[in-house]
């Protein structure tokens, strides 16, 4: 084997495994590029860019019912910083511990094609408990 076809393999070698990284990349971005929204803003976004997306809110007073036909809840999530701006969610799935009214919660999922009506259909919901993170009061 001469010298030249050696670098020409180690060449082709390299030209396909910067191709195939640079696929990888590229595919990994377009399949896990979501919007990161609160409620206002998915609420005044076109409803052909909600297909994929996660959203941010509190989950509102009323409305909390849990799914007949497996685990799962129904819940109004509102805008943190404008209450009356709400999206009704549907979530199927273990319910986290820390889920109740009042409470930031994060979903992940997306709005069927059918207008301002439709309901959120979240995959993942995520609940943030900040009393459990922060550093108590302590005295003496």
């Amino acid at each position: 084997m001469s010298k030249k076809n050696g670098k020409s393999l180690y060449l082709v070698a390299l030209a396909l495994f910067l191709g195939g990284v640079g696929y990888l990349v590229f595919s990994g971005f377009s399949q896990n590029s979501v919007y990161f929204l609160n409620v206002s803003e998915a609420l005044a976004m076109p409803s052909e860019k909600l297909q994929s997306i996660r959203m941010f809110g509190t989950v509102a007073t009323q409305g909390i019912a849990k799914l007949d036909d497996g685990p799962g809840v129904r819940f109004l999530l509102e805008d943190k910083d404008n209450p009356g701006q709400t999206v009704r969610v549907m979530y199927r799935g273990a319910v986290p511990d820390t889920f109740k009214e009042g409470v930031e919660v994060i979903v992940e999922g997306g709005m069927p094609q059918g207008g301002a009506a439709a309901e959120f259909r979240a995959k993942t919901l995520m609940t943030k408990c900040p009393s459990k993170y922060e550093k108590e009061n302590r005295k003496g």
